[in-house]
Order: C-alpha cells, then structure tokens, then sequence
C-alpha cells in the first residue's frame, strides 16, 4: 500500500491510500479519486509532510529547516498575490493566453499529465509549484 497526500482544486488536503501508482493513477483517470469534503474530481499530489532524520547536528538542521520554510512561504505569498486562481481550468486558460484569445495574465491552477503534455506540444511554458493546503478555517 501505498499513502499519497492529496489537495482538490479548491484547496481541500486529504490522504489517499492506493494498492501502488498505476492503481492511484487509473482510478484519477477514472473520476474515482474525489474530495471527500466538495466530491472534486480535480485532484493533484501535494509534498507529504513526514519528516526524514538527519544526522546533521539537530540545531543547525532546525535552522536551515526554518530558512526553507521561510523562503517557501514568501514563494507561496507572491504566487497567491500575483496570479489568477483558475483551479482545473489551467490548460484551458494557457492555450487561450498563447493563441490571444484573452489578454495575458499570469495564471495559477491544476491541470492533468494529459493537459501538461498538451501544453508542452503547444510550446507554452509552465512550472508546477507546490502550494501547501490552507489552514484549517473552522469557526
């Protein structure tokens, strides 16, 4: 078995618990991996959050640990506050940016191998960063 940590397109992290990848990757394909908390089917793979042990001295470890955490979270601000959110929309936006069907802007979203793969052909650039999940937001 195998243990994935998992975010819909409208933020939502969860974990999903598949037989190996090819099995995870069928059933995405299939429309069978949803949020269970809005039943999206725009799913994406985030970075798991387990810890790995260093043998680096554990305080300098913490120190560079803290550094990273600080500079990815100043990638993450600048991206929120930057780009268009187009959740599963993305492919479709960036072929209509590349062909000027709408004026350009810069866009964020989540897109499938299939519609990364497209683009790649088309010529259009991208980069995949990965966005943490929001906090929780129970009031």
């Amino acid at each position: 078995m195998i243990a994935y940590d998992l975010q819909c397109a409208s933020g939502h992290a969860f974990e999903g618990w598949f037989e190996d990848d090819h099995t995870y990757k069928d059933q995405k394909k299939r429309g069978l991996v949803t949020c269970p908390i809005c039943n999206d089917t725009c799913i994406s793979r985030i970075p798991s959050t387990f810890a790995i042990k260093s043998s680096q001295n554990p305080a300098n470890f913490s120190s560079k640990q803290t550094e990273l955490e600080k500079i990815s979270m100043k990638i993450v601000d600048f991206v929120k506050e930057n780009f268009d959110d187009v959740g599963c929309d993305f492919a479709k936006e960036a072929l209509k940016i590349h062909y000027g069907a709408v004026e350009p802007r810069n866009i964020r979203g989540v897109s499938t191998k299939e519609e990364e793969k497209t683009l790649k052909e088309e010529g259009i650039e991208f980069i995949k960063i990965p966005m943490p999940a929001p906090p929780d937001t129970d009031v």
